[in-house]
């Protein structure tokens, strides 16, 4: 149609001249028609599509300020309850000492190990949202590795609300039991203490909680979307960390070595991490730190 219309003959007279213009009036109109359509089409797209780059500062500002927030409360939390409770040293304590201490706490204490396990959950939501933080959502290890910290935040709020759910029946039929019924009732303390205590809280919990900060702490150090000794700190934290396991195999596996110490150290280094962490993620916000250059690492710059 087109190569025909460039071999007709130009409209001669006035009749044909005003077609001629009749049809340039129209393909500018449908022309103008199409303009306006695809600019209408694209600025609709551009306000109902949610903006990338915008959801970063956000994402960056909720997770940091729920680092921090819930490191914080949780800290506070686990202080209280180890004033009130000799927490966590009473944990290798046999039944005869805990459970008597615990039902003399009362509803008090109940709720103090309620406090301490929803506090210690908040930090799954920064741990979910710490890929978008960073620019780094199609990063693969980074992304498993949030999977395994989400779940390690599960496990711990298991082990901590046995203490809510679990624990305060036991606590009350063995005070008021019989010898017979304290032995039954120290059985089964001494099996869901192990099984969701020792097992799934600490060791299982404590292990994936440790995996994903070495591999927030690697990213950081070779990607360098936050700075060096960050990730250095994230990588001496989790190694103080993973001493603490000793304490929990000696449950099981008798003479197995133990340095209390380190344990102790490895918490609260972790602890001081996350909230470099949130303090690190607002100064990206600020503009301190840039969030769209963040992607550095040879295999993304090709």
């Amino acid at each position: 149609m087109l190569g025909a219309a460039r071999t007709d003959p130009a409209p001669s007279g006035p009749s044909g001249l005003r077609q001629f213009r009749a049809v340039l009036g129209a393909v500018s109109m449908g022309t103008t028609s199409s303009h306006q359509h695809n600019s209408e089409t694209a600025e609709r797209s551009s306000v109902g599509a949610p903006s990338s780059a915008g959801s970063r500062p956000r994402s960056a500002l909720v997770a940091g300020s729920l680092f921090i927030a819930s490191t914080v409360a949780f800290m506070i939390a686990a202080t209280v309850l180890s004033m009130t409770f000799d927490w966590p040293d009473i944990l290798r304590e046999p039944a005869d000492v805990v459970l008597p201490q615990f039902a003399a706490g009362g509803a008090s204490l109940v709720w103090t190990w309620f406090a301490v396990a929803w506090t210690y959950a908040v930090l799954a939501v920064p741990i979910l949202l710490l890929p978008t933080a960073l620019a780094r959502r199609e990063d693969a290890a980074l992304r498993v590795a949030t999977y395994l910290g989400a779940a390690s935040v599960l496990l711990a709020l298991i082990g901590f609300l046995r203490w809510v759910f679990v624990v305060p029946t036991l606590a009350d039929s063995y005070t008021g039991g019989d010898e017979g019924t304290r032995s039954a009732v120290a059985a089964a303390w001494t099996a869901q203490h192990q099984y969701g205590g020792a097992l799934l809280g600490e060791h299982l919990g404590q292990l994936l909680a440790i995996s994903w900060s070495v591999t927030v702490s690697v990213i950081i150090l070779r990607s360098h979307v936050m700075p060096a000794w960050a990730g250095w700190l994230g990588l001496l934290a989790s190694a103080l960390y993973l001493v603490n396991q000793g304490d929990i195999l000696a449950t099981a596996v008798s003479g197995f070595p133990v340095w209390d110490l380190g344990g102790l150290l490895g918490s609260y280094l972790w602890a001081a991490w996350l909230l470099v962490l949130g303090v690190l993620l607002f100064r990206r916000v600020n503009g301190n730190v840039p969030i769209e250059n963040s992607r550095t690492l040879p295999a993304e710059q090709s």
